[in-house]
């Protein structure tokens, strides 16, 4: 058996479970319960829907899950122009509000 192919196989078993002495070994009843029982108790079916939790994680599924909307253009337009005014108002526009120049 190729070096690839072992390492392929050796990603869908897990070492501790199935270590070679359990697998390898003459078919003994206890050590292959162990894996089987470990097996059985893995969850079937596809996993549950994760929850979004805290204000990125919110928005992301609101605006980016299964029905996305072109709303987060618009949210960066307006901060990039909230954050634009603010700083022109702090570099320039605060010196023009008592005297023009």
């Amino acid at each position: 058996m190729s070096f690839v192919t072992r390492r392929a196989l050796s990603t869908l078993i897990p070492p501790k479970v199935a270590s070679p002495k359990a697998i390898g070994a003459a078919p003994d009843a206890v050590k292959m319960q162990r894996v089987v029982n470990f097996y059985q108790k893995l969850p079937r079916g596809p996993a549950p829907e994760v929850k979004a939790t805290g204000l990125l994680g919110r928005y992301q599924a609101k605006h980016f899950g299964k029905n996305p909307t072109n709303k987060p253009i618009i949210h960066a337009i307006v901060a990039l122009l909230i954050i634009g005014y603010a700083q022109n108002y702090y570099f320039h526009l605060r010196h023009h509000k008592n005297n023009a120049h």
